[in-house]
């Protein structure tokens, strides 16, 4: 039986209709109805240039399906990534990367039915149109370019002023003396938010926590974790704070480990330094409850996005053991998340590498949240909102925000108006 089932698949792919391209060919089909997925790493897909190549990016209307995901998802698994990305079976899709990548990301998509597929195994700098990458995609870093610096050797958009290498999490630093990034500082996400609503802390307390880490406003800082919410959280209070160059790790921690790369095992401590200038130096980009009240007077111009599960944001739950209270911000605006209060599976790929944030803007205006307006990102404390504000600053938005006490202070106010039940989606 085995035999016989291994005979009929070998058939089946052998007989698969998949041709070689080029990107020639891709462009003569511009005005036709084609998929194109990008085969590649997501980093390649954002922005950084691929080995030698001098420009970095993803050909216009392509998805992301790197074919290194394929082993950590089951069939079904693979199904909705291909739903998420609006890919139909019937439909020529182009699939470019390297032989190997596109060969099994192909016999993948065979597997579900898809019937045209064409192949294209050469370089993307061989295309000359313009290509499609993140405004600010320099800011989310992969851990081949983070090892490199910390190797010594040239990268691109390499540190002005020094970097440092910081891994955030919550709590005494457990996870870190057992391993961490090489030179790396660690920051207790405690330093930067405190009770009741789990705000920032004190313009005095960043300052001396900051100082403590050796950051000056131009120091340029590199974020990680286990938990990369938690990363995201400290990179979002940076920026407020005055920090010119934050980066983000693409994957955190794990992408560090599964390269392989060394790790130390145990406490480095920083130099302290003078930050530089006056916190925050950007407070536009974290606001309280009466600048969320004045945006909700015009939903069309501003935008007040709850981060949260759509349990948490219809009031079917709270998500949160101690927040009570049930439901959403009266007239805020659905920003997709996860599967509950403590991940945002929606915003990150299979191997927990930032999802496409243009994918994620593409939910986002269906719901009526577009880059022209004054933008706020909310959840129950901020870690979510954080993710959501870190993918619209990779795309260049400009006016945004994380509002900081988020559902459990604005639910915690007796008089804030609040709402729960299903709402229609927006067509």
């Amino acid at each position: 039986m085995l035999l016989r089932r291994l005979f009929y698949t070998c058939a089946f792919l052998s007989a698969m209709p998949t041709y070689a391209a080029n990107f020639h060919d891709l462009t003569q089909h511009v005005s036709d109805h084609v998929q194109i997925i990008d085969a590649r790493s997501s980093d390649y897909f954002n922005g950084w240039p691929q080995g030698n190549e001098t420009r970095g990016g993803h050909y216009p209307n392509a998805v992301n399906i790197n074919a290194n995901w394929l082993p950590l998802l089951h069939h079904d698994q693979f199904q909705t990534l291909l739903t998420q990305d609006h890919l139909t079976p019937t439909t020529l899709t182009y699939v470019y990367g390297s032989k190997d990548n596109t060969e099994a990301l192909t016999q993948a998509l065979a597997r579900q039915g898809f019937t045209h597929i064409q192949s294209i195994n050469e370089p993307l700098s061989n295309y000359h149109g313009p290509l499609v990458a993140l405004p600010n995609f320099q800011h989310l870093v992969s851990a081949q370019w983070l090892h490199q610096l910390i190797d010594g050797q040239h990268v691109n958009f390499a540190p002005k002023h020094g970097y440092k290498v910081i891994e955030v999490n919550w709590g005494p630093p457990t996870k870190y003396l057992f391993g961490h990034i090489p030179n790396s500082l660690y920051l207790n996400t405690d330093d930067i938010e405190s009770k009741p609503w789990w705000n920032h802390v004190s313009a005095a307390d960043l300052t001396k926590t900051f100082q403590s880490l050796g950051i000056t406003e131009n120091t340029t800082v590199i974020l990680y974790g286990y938990n990369t919410m938690a990363a995201d959280r400290a990179a979002q209070i940076m920026m407020y704070a005055g920090v010119k160059d934050v980066r983000l790790l693409n994957g955190g921690y794990p992408a560090w480990q599964s390269a392989q790369y060394p790790t130390q095992a145990f406490y480095n401590k920083a130099t302290p330094s003078q930050f530089g200038t006056s916190i925050p130096a950007n407070p536009r980009y974290i606001i309280g409850i009466p600048k969320v009240k004045q945006m909700l007077t015009n939903t069309v111009q501003n935008s007040v996005v709850s981060v949260r599960t759509w349990a948490e944001y219809t009031g079917k739950i709270s998500g949160y053991s101690y927040i009570k209270p049930k439901g959403r911000i009266l007239d805020a605006k659905w920003g997709q998340s996860g599967t509950n209060a403590y991940n945002m599976d929606s915003y990150y790929n299979p191997n927990h590498t930032v999802r496409n944030p243009y994918a994620i803007a593409a939910l986002w205006k269906d719901w009526g949240i577009t880059p022209q307006q004054n933008v706020t990102f909310y959840c129950g404390t901020g870690w979510r909102a954080s993710v959501a504000f870190f993918d619209a600053y990779l795309m260049g938005w400009q006016d945004i925000s994380v509002f900081d006490g988020g559902w459990y202070q604005w639910s915690g106010e007796k008089h804030d108006p609040t709402a729960t039940g299903s709402v229609a989606i927006p067509a």
